[in-house]
């Protein structure tokens, strides 16, 4: 079926002719023109065409839900037969339900078609820009693409919502060789709207690179001791990752969340204010439509140290009894602070900058272990430098009260932005 609107629409009375009380479909169709570099040199150009469908049925109070990624009606109606016998194998539940009707829309950001010449300059210009900025980094694999997404959301509660959206993102992974030492990998992301701006110029790429060829030679921390961490944007989503978690679904359904008694009470430093916005200016790869089928909104969810507002579903609210939240998070955006990152450092008398960080998920509290990576260690106010992987551990519902500076700087990587963020009450162990 080539109009996936209509493909939409057939697969809600398609679920509704096999038998459903309600019925829900997403569908996604996503084209995307790659542009591929292995070990510096560019090696593949493709596109890519792929189609999602989530069809979703709740009969007598049970759901079931499939996932198919053709859209021709005979494939449809296999989806809808699957996901109505994955409901009536399931277990009733007065919580599962559909969002309510709502005025049609249609979203649309960014441009319908990639500019493939500008790619291929850009990432050429990448490249040239490495060899001659940046001799002994080794530029490991990169991708340029434009990626368009249409997205439709159909239900028989009268929702009716279409989107596109068309993006670039440039993903980069590198380390750095001199003298036959080699640097630890290194990598980042990052979105934007156009291709206006050189690509080494976007997000933390150039900064990153540059650390990495500081980075060939490390030392150890000396010794164990409780520090000052400066966390970099890089990892500061994964520091946040477990106030994320904590305050979804799963986590406020089961009672384990260690915020499931903070809504608007002071669980952060005043300093920090996080929010979430999808459909902000400042994201140009957000979204427009939840996850449940709604229009997405912006939201704070921590204003200056309260907790404002949960990540609860649909399904999360009815079960909990607490409001539904506004989105579905991510498109995460931390306020800048009043303290220029150059004198965060200086005032950190023992610690680290944190770039990267490797360690397993944190427990239910918050404790967290791993090591520090591509990291530089401070004393006496000064960037002394680059360490060699070093343990880290704490808690992060404490790192998140102990916040004690928030930077001026911050970085836009299309996708989240984030400062610099200063924590206390680190264990670093060295040698």
């Amino acid at each position: 079926m080539n109009d996936p609107r209509k493909a939409a629409e057939y697969g809600v009375d398609a679920l509704l002719k096999a038998g459903a009380d309600k019925a829900q479909c997403h569908l996604t169709r996503i084209e995307k023109h790659e542009l591929n570099v292995i070990s510096g040199e560019m090696s593949l150009l493709r596109t890519t065409f792929d189609t999602h469908i989530r069809l979703i049925a709740i009969k007598d109070g049970k759901k079931g839900s499939t996932t198919i990624n053709k859209s021709d009606p005979d494939s449809v109606k296999r989806g809808a037969a699957e996901a109505l016998a994955i409901a009536q194998a399931s277990v009733p539940d007065e919580a599962n339900d559909m969002a309510e009707g709502q005025p049609a829309a249609r979203f649309v950001s960014g441009s319908e078609s990639p500019d493939r010449d500008n790619m291929y300059y850009r990432m050429k210009e990448l490249l040239e820009t490495i060899r001659e900025r940046y001799p002994a980094l080794l530029l490991l694999q990169a991708f340029l693409d434009f990626t368009r997404e249409d997205t439709y959301v159909v239900n028989s509660n009268g929702v009716d919502f279409s989107a596109l959206k068309g993006v670039y993102h440039c993903t980069a992974v590198f380390s750095a060789k001199e003298d036959g030492k080699v640097s630890s990998f290194n990598g980042t992301s990052v979105a934007m709207r156009d291709l206006r701006t050189p690509l080494i110029e976007c997000g933390s790429i150039d900064r990153l690179m540059l650390e990495t060829t500081e980075q060939i030679h490390t030392r150890p921390v000396p010794g164990k001791f409780t520090g000052d961490v400066i966390i970099a944007p890089d990892c500061l989503g994964d520091m946040l990752a477990f106030l994320d978690d904590s305050i979804r679904d799963r986590a406020l359904i089961s009672g384990t969340s260690v915020y499931k008694d903070s809504l608007n009470q002071l669980i952060a430093s005043p300093l920090l204010s996080l929010h979430a916005r999808p459909v902000s200016d400042e994201i140009c790869d957000g979204y427009f439509i939840t996850s449940d089928g709604y229009s997405a909104q912006n939201s704070t969810i921590v204003d200056r140290g309260f907790l404002r507002t949960f990540l609860l579903s649909l399904y999360g609210s009815r079960k909990t009894g607490k409001t539904r939240a506004v989105n579905d998070g991510g498109a995460y955006v931390v306020d800048p602070g009043e303290t220029p990152l150059d004198e965060m450092v200086k005032s950190v008398d023992r610690g680290l900058l944190l770039v990267r960080f490797s360690g397993g998920n944190p427990n239910e509290n918050g404790d967290f272990s791993g090591v520090a990576k591509n990291s530089y260690f401070i004393e006496n106010g000064q960037v002394k430098y680059p360490i060699s992987e070093t343990m880290i551990s704490g808690n992060l519902a404490e790192c998140y009260r102990n916040v004690r500076a928030v930077s001026r700087e911050r970085v836009n990587y299309g996708y989240a932005v984030f400062p610099w963020v200063a924590v206390s009450g680190v264990t670093i162990s060295g040698k």
